[in-house]
């Protein structure tokens, strides 16, 4: 899955040591540009990827996420992890957005009088009890 947002919070680093060795992960909190900006956690697994996608608060991504689930004491826990990070343009974004609403191939609008109504009016009947319009 992907998503595309801005980097709104970079949390700290947890590692550890586990049974096959040292382990390092850092969480990112990314905010869509919707209409409803929608926010996600996710998670990047390993020294080496956090380094390599060295993220920033601010930054303009397309996060590549794969999403499971773990139970842990009886209660369920997802877990978002990326597995790839690209950076975008942020001033493409924004130029972007009035143009993705157009569409591809615009084609002039038939005049309203050249168009048949969807569905003829509703005509009552005289010996109808109904008052209801529909």
């Amino acid at each position: 899955m992907d998503l595309q947002g801005k980097v709104i919070a970079v949390l700290p680093a947890r590692e550890g040591t586990s049974a096959r060795g040292p382990w390092k992960s850092q969480q990112y909190v990314i905010e869509t540009h919707d209409q409803y900006p929608k926010k996600m956690v996710f998670d990047v697994f390993g020294a080496d990827r956090i380094e390599q996608f060295a993220i920033k608060a601010g930054e303009e991504l397309n996060v590549s996420f794969d999403i499971d689930a773990h139970e842990y004491n009886g209660r369920w826990f997802n877990n978002i992890r990326a597995w790839n990070i690209q950076r975008v343009d942020a001033t493409a974004v924004m130029a972007g957005a009035p143009a993705a609403a157009a569409p591809i191939n615009p084609q002039p609008a038939p005049a309203a009088e050249s168009q048949p109504a969807p569905f003829p009016p509703a005509q009552p009947e005289e010996n109808s009890t109904d008052d209801l319009p529909f």
